[in-house]
């Protein structure tokens, strides 16, 4: 029995938050006030019906009062004409009706007294519901505002979620950027240091190695005149002197 009360328990726990989850508050405020709304017109419908009744009864007993004046009259008419028979026999039926109207009064009174207290409780019920109405407005407006903004934040959340997936990914892409710079500038410099053979150029290595010897070539070339040229300089200012020396032993 103790595991059976167990399963029960938590089943019925498992069943109470599914509920919770499904439930919402503003669809059950709704329902019950429409369940009170029921009850309000049920009281309502009883005191039409109660007053209904009594009115009935009243119009019952105006036609009983005319038939107790009129039995009345006969008893008089009778009495004038000496006719005693037929006097007692009006005021007998006048007995009977007047014992009816007693009843019929009692009854009003009863059916007045009901109609009272079923008054008295569609006021209060009306109150009430009144009450509970305005309450469940206002709890719906807060649950709506409250189901908006947690919906706000959930939508807030997904987004910074969202962009902070973003910006990994933008920074991975720099990265890849930065490795790509990288590599580019280092493929140039293997190039330019002839490391690396450039298949897109129109030289092979055959030709790169005949521009380095023509580039020599007109360097050596270069240097030499560049000697020549200090050679013929360094000359000239001893043949001056020379001339000088021939012109002084003529006119010696």
């Amino acid at each position: 029995m103790g595991l059976f009360a167990r399963m029960e328990t938590v089943v019925k726990s498992k069943m109470n938050k599914i509920l919770n989850r499904m439930e919402d508050p503003r669809e059950t405020l709704d329902y019950s006030y429409e369940k009170q709304l029921e009850l309000l017109q049920n009281v309502k419908r009883g005191v039409v019906e109660v007053t209904t009744s009594k009115r009935r009864l009243q119009l019952q007993r105006e036609k009983l009062m005319l038939n107790i004046n009129k039995l009345e009259g006969q008893a008089k008419d009778a009495i004038s004409a000496n006719r005693e028979d037929l006097a007692r026999q009006a005021l007998e039926r006048k007995a009977a009706l007047v014992q009816q109207v007693d009843g019929i009064d009692k009854e009003i009174v009863e059916l007045e007294k009901q109609e009272e207290k079923l008054i008295a409780s569609e006021k209060r019920l009306s109150t009430k519901v009144e009450i509970f109405r305005t309450r469940k407005e206002s709890v719906k407006a807060q649950y709506s505002a409250a189901e908006a903004q947690v919906k706000i934040n959930e939508s807030i959340t997904g987004i910074s979620e969202e962009m902070a997936d973003v910006g990994l990914a933008l920074d991975r892409a720099e990265n890849k950027t930065e490795e790509m710079k990288a590599r580019a500038n280092a493929i140039d410099d293997l190039m330019e240091s002839g490391t690396l053979q450039d298949l897109t150029g129109s030289k092979d290595d055959i030709d790169r190695e005949l521009a380095k010897i023509s580039a020599q070539s007109n360097v050596d070339s270069e240097l030499a005149r560049l000697k020549a040229e200090g050679g013929e300089n360094s000359e000239k200012p001893k043949s001056t002197e020379e001339s000088k020396g021939a012109e002084e032993k003529k006119e010696g």
